[in-house]
């Protein structure tokens, strides 16, 4: 039976942001599989945080899978498991330091895969809608899927969780 895990970006810092550059991405968290185990991107929600906007304005989320190496740097979160039962999570995962201004360090080879946005200061995301549709990272693999924000406004804050099955 599959095991469901959860990275947040909480786990690091309260708010991240979008480029102070427009229309610039930022790569702010990856997920690597283990050695034992394949590592399923089911889910992806995300959060505008603005306050007192003055423009409507969006945020971009993308997900790009690296398949020739994975990525690396970032400060590490450890996936929890939603179920107290569950093993340890074999997965691992990172979010760039500094709200994402000190953003990880892509693999090589990337495949955009799936995406959603949100608005500066309302909710959105991704569900798999089905097995088939899910990202996976095989078990042992040297590859990550990784979260990249953008947006036509400078420095919008957000805040991203993801659900992972092992």
């Amino acid at each position: 039976m599959p095991f469901i895990y959860n990275v947040q970006t909480k786990a690091v810092s309260e708010n991240y942001a979008t480029s102070g550059s427009l229309n610039t991405e930022i790569d702010f968290l990856f997920i690597a599989p283990g050695a034992t185990r394949a590592s399923t991107l089911i889910a992806l929600r995300v959060q505008g945080k603005g306050a007192g906007l003055t423009a409507l304005s969006g945020i971009a989320f993308r997900v790009k899978q690296w398949t020739a190496s994975a990525s690396s740097g970032g400060t590490a979160i450890t996936p929890r498991a939603v179920d107290k039962r569950a093993p340890a999570a074999v997965s691992t995962a990172a979010a760039g330091a500094g709200g994402g201004t000190g953003a990880v360090t892509s693999g090589t080879t990337a495949f955009l895969v799936g995406g959603c946005g949100c608005g500066a200061s309302g909710p959105g995301g991704w569900v798999a809608p089905n097995p088939d549709g899910a990202i996976v990272l095989d078990g042992g693999a040297t590859m990550s899927a990784d979260l990249f924000s953008s947006s036509g406004t400078a420095s919008l804050n957000f805040e991203a969780q993801t659900e992972i099955q092992e």
